[in-house]
């Protein structure tokens, strides 16, 4: 195995989510060192606006300006995402690969089925990841008296893919991040914890431009799409507002669902009054 794993990496349904959401964040820590990665669970083959093969060049853009080191695009179908045993194991593999030790998930509610959805398929397929008789001979099958389906890994006989993706889980050692955050841009939701991206923020808005296919005008999904005059304000305002939380300028929203642990009282960030 190499050395180059992923420190942190984002998955999401959709190309142009994580810059979205988080793409700042990932910039941030790229110029601190860290390896990031993004994981787009879908093609974007269903947007209004822009083909797969656009959306793709798109997306090389985006993440060469945010600095990241690894991009992929798995094969789920767009506007079908889906907490599947196939799917958990092709997010599953991923995680074994790349190894990430911070995983970035979308909140797991939200007004797009595919967004919500990739919150609890991703966090299903970091657990999942983490076993280590998955797909061993012997363990998990009928044949070996444990039922797979009482489990609720899957349901009868499992299909030739599915077959070929629990073997290309297996041939990887386990792996289990050691944090799971998620991104709440989406959703009105308090954050546990923002990041100061002050300084990525205009990188972070080049990102999102690089959607040409997405962000300049057009008459499809005119209805749908903010104006490419109005992009800036949108993200600034966004932006604007979780700094406020904060006394910074522009910030990224969070959500941990684990209690915080501080050492040190007097080292704890923002001030009260």
């Amino acid at each position: 195995m190499s050395g180059s794993f992923l420190d942190i990496l984002a998955i999401a349904a959709h190309r142009d989510d994580v810059e979205q959401t988080c793409g700042g964040t990932l910039l941030k820590m790229a110029q601190r060192g860290r390896r990031t990665g993004i994981l787009d669970l879908t093609q974007g083959e269903m947007g209004t606006r822009g083909s797969a093969e656009e959306r793709a060049a798109e997306a090389a853009e985006a993440a060469r300006i945010l600095q990241v080191s690894w991009r992929q695009a798995l094969d789920i179908p767009d506007g079908r995402v889906e907490n599947t045993w196939a799917n958990r194991l092709k997010v599953a593999r991923i995680i074994r690969e790349q190894r990430p030790r911070v995983v970035i998930l979308p909140y797991w509610q939200g007004r797009h089925p595919d967004h919500y959805t990739a919150s609890v398929l991703g966090y299903e397929a970091c657990f999942l990841a983490g076993l280590a008789k998955l797909g061993k001979a012997g363990v998990g099958s009928q044949e070996s008296g444990v039922s797979v389906e009482a489990h609720g890994f899957s349901r009868g006989k499992p299909e030739p893919d599915e077959e070929a993706a629990l073997a290309a889980v297996a041939a990887l050692p386990p792996h289990r991040p050691f944090k799971i955050i998620y991104a709440t841009l989406y959703y009105d939701v308090r954050p546990t914890f923002v990041v100061d991206i002050t300084e990525q923020f205009e990188a972070r808005l080049q990102s999102i431009y690089a959607y040409k296919s997405q962000f300049t005008d057009q008459a499809a999904g005119a209805a749908d799409f903010p104006a490419h005059t109005e992009i800036r304000e949108r993200v600034a305002t966004m932006a604007g507002f979780y700094g406020l939380l904060t006394g910074v300028k522009y910030a990224e929203p969070f959500l941990q669902k684990e209690v915080g642990l501080v050492e040190d009282l007097t080292l704890i960030p923002v001030k009260s009054i």
